[in-house]
């Protein structure tokens, strides 16, 4: 299988959650995937998931443009033992079906991924163009947890920490639980959703579980993930509530934390930074993870001050044919839309 010998992971690309997550009617009832094989064995060598320019932007153009609808991490699935020949037959495979330029939303910008798609262009006289980048939160899990704690937060704030912790114990015993067993991640994801739908989330009609369907598919994927070791959900309880709860994606040395659900309630005591401690501790001590990406925004006010690795994420504009005029015309529609996004949101904070 493809997912078990890539040179990059990418959890969120993993076939029963991509399934999930890009499977239901619910506003993306059109994705599609560009997937190669190899010719001499038929083997899957290259995979991403697309929608149209339309579906992604209501831009009318003539691109494809990658999928993931809860924009986490779009890098394409590749043969680790043919990267350039998988990129090279992608990009020649979305050529084919008349797209004149591939977007690639949020993808690693300097890893191994791209690097297979710049040398496929360059052998082709073409290049990457990269239309908005930043850079993310991620966990370097091979140091010790306790010396990187202290090197992100600090002994005072880690004390202050531990203060709340305590606090949070007047509630009942405070305990971290991974659920890594398909059963235990069945009952651990209906804790998760319930939380998620119980705070601000909820109240915008954005958590998971406001989407039946989507809850449905994607809680199937995670037990069918967790079957295979590629799915933990995490809790943090006091006595029997739960305060917080996240799901974590596992692909060969990387974990990936998707969303995380707060019991609103405590707030006081910072139950989405303890839990994300306790995460920490969990991931360093695990030596099949090397790194943990947050697939977090930016300036994440929670976790970047915890976890202080940065990966340079962006979205990149590949062209499919030299000198065709209309690769300009995709690159600076997508920068005013982007712009104008922009705007938009500033104006609706103000």
């Amino acid at each position: 299988m493809l997912a078990e010998r890539v040179i990059e992971p990418n959890g969120y690309f993993l076939p029963e959650w991509a399934l999930a997550v890009n499977g239901s009617a619910h506003k993306r009832a059109h994705t599609s995937a560009l997937n190669v094989q190899d010719n001499a064995t038929g083997a899957m060598i290259g995979l991403v998931p697309v929608v149209s320019a339309w579906s992604a932007y209501k831009l009318p153009m003539p691109a494809l443009v990658s999928a993931d609808p809860f924009r986490s991490l779009d890098t394409p699935l590749l043969d680790y033992d043919v990267p350039d020949e998988a990129a090279a037959a992608l990009i020649d495979q979305a050529r084919k079906a008349g797209a004149h330029a591939l977007i690639l939303r949020l993808v690693a910008l300097e890893g191994p991924a791209m690097k297979a798609f710049g040398r496929a262009l360059q052998k082709s006289g073409l290049r990457t163009r990269v239309l908005q980048s930043y850079s993310r939160a991620v966990l370097d899990a091979t140091q010790d947890a306790e010396t990187l704690l202290r090197g992100a937060l600090g002994s005072k704030k880690l004390k202050e920490l531990r203060r709340l912790r305590n606090r949070l114990g007047e509630h009942g015993e405070v305990t971290f639980k991974v659920a890594s067993a398909a059963e235990a991640v069945a009952r651990a994801f209906d804790v998760f959703l319930t939380l998620e739908a119980s705070g601000w989330k909820g109240r915008a009609g954005t958590a998971i579980g406001q989407q039946p369907d989507d809850a449905t598919r994607m809680r199937q994927a995670a037990i069918e993930l967790a079957a295979r070791g590629q799915c933990e959900v995490v809790t943090l309880n006091a006595g029997t509530i739960p305060v917080a709860a996240g799901i974590v994606l596992r692909h060969n040395d990387r974990a990936f934390f998707f969303k995380i659900g707060i019991n609103e309630k405590f707030a006081a005591y910072s139950p989405g930074v303890q839990l994300t401690l306790d995460l920490t501790r969990h991931l360093c001590a695990d030596p099949r993870i090397v790194m943990a990406d947050s697939t977090a925004s930016a300036d994440h006010p929670m976790i970047n001050p915890i976890w202080r690795g940065r990966l340079a994420i962006g979205d990149v504009v590949i062209p499919l044919r030299r000198n065709d005029p209309m690769v300009p015309v995709i690159y600076w529609a997508l920068r005013a839309h982007a712009f104008a996004r922009a705007m938009a949101l500033r104006l609706l904070r103000r």
